[in-house]
């Protein structure tokens, strides 16, 4: 089965950028957050500030994360960032990124997140749990 690859595109704004117009490396990360909950919001069909209620879950959180810079990305430039969920686990998933400038390579990621729901031992703590069949079916287009 071939991965399910998700494309969001936008443009560079001035914010994201140091004093020289060119993309703060931190900033890739936030990029890559962003189409994470986008590529979920599409294929679920669900808001994402609803993903949680109708999913029994308070979201994904991050536990790993990785990025390689390649070339820069700069003020007013139309990028394109490339997404796809590269391995559902029992409660964890990773997800790589492409961002490209042009067609260009510009920046990669690589994220390792975790599927979490309210602790019941541990009020106001969050724990693991197990990825719904639902969604790596949707994933998978069933």
């Amino acid at each position: 089965m071939a991965n399910l690859i998700h494309r969001r595109r936008f443009t560079i704004e001035w914010g994201h950028c140091d004093p020289a117009g060119i993309v703060f490396n931190s900033n890739f990360f936030v990029f890559f957050d962003s189409s994470t909950w986008d590529m979920f919001e599409k294929v679920l069909g669900v808001n994402r500030a609803e993903i949680g209620k109708t999913y029994d879950m308070v979201g994904f959180p991050l536990v790993d994360v990785r990025g390689r810079f390649l070339k820069p990305a700069k003020f007013g430039e139309l990028v394109e960032v490339e997404s796809e969920v590269s391995e559902f686990r029992r409660s964890s998933f990773d997800v790589q990124h492409k961002l490209t400038v042009r067609g260009e390579a510009a920046a990669e990621g690589t994220e390792t997140r975790v599927w979490a729901g309210a602790d019941p031992d541990n009020p106001g703590k969050i724990k693991a749990k197990p990825i719904p069949q639902a969604v790596i079916d949707a994933f998978a287009g069933r």
